[in-house]
């Protein structure tokens, strides 16, 4: 008998968790515009939801302020829950620009708000626990993943702003343990209306007078980094303003990140239940996901010098509607020029939404564009028009709709961006 090659199983070497994990799209994509940028190609990169600093620096107090305090050696460890200074300074900041009396006890300070979000959905969710976001949305998809969770996907619709609306929701709120929502949006910088979260606040008032007694309520993570970022008349509203009953539901997710253009600075705080955000400081204080105490210091100074603030959050969002709107304008130009792109008018956050309806084009190589990877490409190539895909939020690959960011802008190169832009759409042919 021919004895037979032993066939040893393979050994898994990582968690089944970390085995299945997706990379970021959105990095994968600027990884090959920058690529691009090295050889020497001019590449207008609207990707990344960060900021230039030489477009759009930090206030000039925060940026002393955090110099001053390493000067004085505030190098040590904060408290797990954030130095009290910068507690209170941010619950009189909630109080005066949104009317909400939350305790300095009430409020978690970290190092920004991804690990506030991570916190929450570990907090809040056990494995298998299930949870409603709308698509496109940002990496709600990944956590629900990390933490074991199961989705309840609700795809919104353009017609909407791209903003989940009670009626997409309501199926499914009695079988989940949380409802992610982000007002201003990303990746769209849409905005719920007053009743369009009203109607969404009172699903959850009455899933939960249903539950009551009975079951885990159902809570509702609402992320508003963006929230100080709104032009013209449109208003930012959150759950517990509308219906003061979903105080004890609410758990919020907000900082300086994009408020004041500092990413990189890691001052995020979120608030909410007394002994949800006790829960979660134990959390965090096991994977030591604190802000630099120096950065706390300032931003606790800061936030208190409410003319400082008042100062550069105006001037800071005119810089930026001044660049959506000239996007805005340019797309409206292009359609009216008879190419097929659309684009949602600026509302809020950094973002603008824009729609190519280009699939099935032929270019002047006589190469068909086929999908969405290739219509990217194309503009990328062609157009030297780096941006975002919606299906790197969620979305559905089909989807023709992109999230342009312009925290990297150049104003006065806007005009130079279109002609490119026009020059590849010429070139496409049915």
């Amino acid at each position: 008998m021919i004895a037979m090659p032993e066939v040893k199983e393979q050994v898994p070497l990582v968690s089944e968790m970390s085995e299945n994990l997706i990379g970021s799209e959105i990095i994968r994509i600027a990884g090959e515009i920058n690529e691009k940028i090295k050889k020497g190609e001019k590449i207008f990169n609207l990707t990344i939801g960060d900021f230039a600093p030489s477009i759009f620096p930090i206030p000039i107090q925060l940026r002393d302020g955090i110099i001053e305090a390493l000067k004085s050696g505030n190098t040590n460890y904060p408290p797990a829950n954030g130095i009290p200074e910068l507690r209170n300074a941010v619950s009189a900041l909630l109080k005066r620009t949104q009317n909400l009396d939350y305790s300095p006890d009430n409020i978690l300070i970290a190092s920004g708000a991804r690990p506030l979000i991570f916190g929450t959905y570990v907090t809040m969710l056990n494995p298998g626990d299930k949870v409603i976001f709308p698509i496109p949305s940002w990496n709600n998809n990944h956590y629900c993943h990390l933490t074991k969770t199961n989705s309840y996907i609700v795809e919104t619709k353009p017609e909407n702003n791209f903003m989940p609306v009670a009626d997409e929701i309501k199926e499914y709120v009695h079988d989940a343990s949380m409802i992610a929502l982000c007002s201003p949006l990303n990746p769209t910088g849409t905005v719920f209306s007053k009743e369009g979260l009203g109607d969404i606040c009172d699903l959850v008032v009455e899933e939960n007078r249903r539950r009551k007694g009975h079951r885990k309520p159902l809570y509702i993570l609402y992320d508003q980094i963006y929230s100080s970022l709104t032009f013209g008349e449109v208003k930012h509203y959150d759950p517990v303003s509308l219906r003061p009953e979903l105080r004890d539901y609410t758990i919020f997710i907000d900082g300086i990140s994009k408020s004041l253009a500092a990413t990189g600075i890691r001052v995020g705080w979120s608030f909410g239940p007394p002994y949800v955000m006790e829960r979660m400081k134990a959390f965090l204080s096991h994977v030591g996901t604190w802000a630099p105490k120096a950065e706390q210091v300032a931003t606790a100074a800061f936030l208190k010098d409410e003319e400082s603030y008042n100062a550069f959050t105006t001037e800071f969002r005119k810089k930026i509607s001044d660049r959506l709107n000239a996007l805005y304008a340019g797309f409206a130009e292009l359609k009216k020029e008879g190419f097929n792109v659309e684009a949602i008018s600026p509302q809020a956050a950094i973002y603008l939404t824009v729609k190519f309806g280009l699939q099935g084009m032929k270019t002047d190589s006589g190469e068909i564009l086929r999908n969405t990877p290739d219509v990217t490409a194309y503009l990328l190539n062609e157009g030297h028009l780096g941006i975002v895909p919606f299906y790197a939020f969620g979305s559905p690959d089909e989807s023709a709709w992109y999230r342009i960011s312009v925290g990297t802008c150049q104003l006065e190169e806007i005009p130079q961006l279109f002609t490119h832009l026009r020059s590849a759409l010429q070139r496409l042919t049915k």
